[in-house]
């Protein structure tokens, strides 16, 4: 059978295209498939999967993770709550959390710093907020601040459920530039010993220059940023690197629950001012 493709000209009569040039475009296509099969595993997983499951269900995909961690893990119990959500990011439905390898070096940080006094801009529903609850001295507070009032509802029923109250965690459901100008005021804060991103992205410079402005940097506090190569945030690690305010570090990572996906975090350590 001959197979006869066409092109169809602006004056409206057709020319058949060559077989051959349509196959010379088979070996490059075949390339980027592979190239970049776990990105398209991950549009699958992270946005087809979702909207089917929205239709079908009728509820959030926040929400279908909150009953899976109802009927699978221990209320009361940080640790069941962290693995169970794991489990569910994995192996059920994806979610962007921060995973328990890039999880480590949270742990580690809150671990080896002891903070008092932490901020976490961005807290979906909760995972990273019961990460570092569960790591603080006796006595610290975190202030998580997320924008999304369906999301922040999902995080305070997570963050209870896990076993930390208003006096361990204070959800703060406004934008992150409308919270950090009031956190001396409002808040009664004076100084930020630890802070993790893990917003929107394009968000992470504004929001250190707002922290820079607003004086709760004190020499020594601490930033990780999250998701600094995936998605990505080039800005914000140029001004780093270029503002002689930061000692920094880059922790090689891949993205949560995707090895195949080269990621990474950015520890800042506030050095003072120029």
């Amino acid at each position: 059978m001959t197979v006869q493709l066409y092109l169809r000209r602006s004056s409206g009569r057709s020319e058949m295209v060559s077989p051959a040039i349509v196959l010379a475009f088979v070996p490059l296509l075949m390339t980027l498939i592979i190239r970049y099969r776990y990105h398209f595993l991950l549009l699958y997983r992270a946005v087809l999967v979702r909207m089917v499951l929205d239709c079908t269900t009728g509820i959030s995909r926040e929400e279908r993770a909150f009953q899976y961690l109802l009927t699978h893990s221990l209320p009361g119990d940080p640790d069941s709550i962290l693995d169970t959500f794991d489990h569910w990011s994995s192996r059920v439905e994806y979610m962007s959390n921060i995973g328990p390898k890039k999880g480590k070096v949270l742990d580690r940080l809150i671990t080896d710093n002891a903070p008092l006094t932490v901020l976490e801009l961005g807290t979906h529903c909760g995972y990273s907020a019961v990460r570092i609850a569960r790591g603080l001295p006796l006595g610290a507070r975190l202030y998580s601040v997320e924008m999304d009032e369906c999301n922040a509802a999902i995080a305070e029923k997570v963050i209870r459920l896990a076993g930390f109250d208003d006096d361990t965690v204070e959800l703060i459901v406004s934008p992150s530039e409308e919270v950090i100008p009031q956190l001396r005021e409002r808040f009664g804060i004076e100084r930020l010993d630890f802070v993790f991103m893990d917003h929107w992205k394009r968000c992470y410079l504004r929001d250190l220059q707002l922290l820079e402005g607003s004086g709760l940097l004190g020499k020594g506090s601490i930033i990780l940023a999250d998701n600094i190569i995936f998605p990505g945030a080039p800005h914000f690690l140029r001004y780093v690197k270029s503002s002689g305010l930061y000692q920094h570090r880059i922790h090689q990572a891949t993205l949560e629950y995707f090895r195949g996906i080269r990621d990474g975090m950015a520890e800042l350590t506030f050095i003072g001012t120029k």
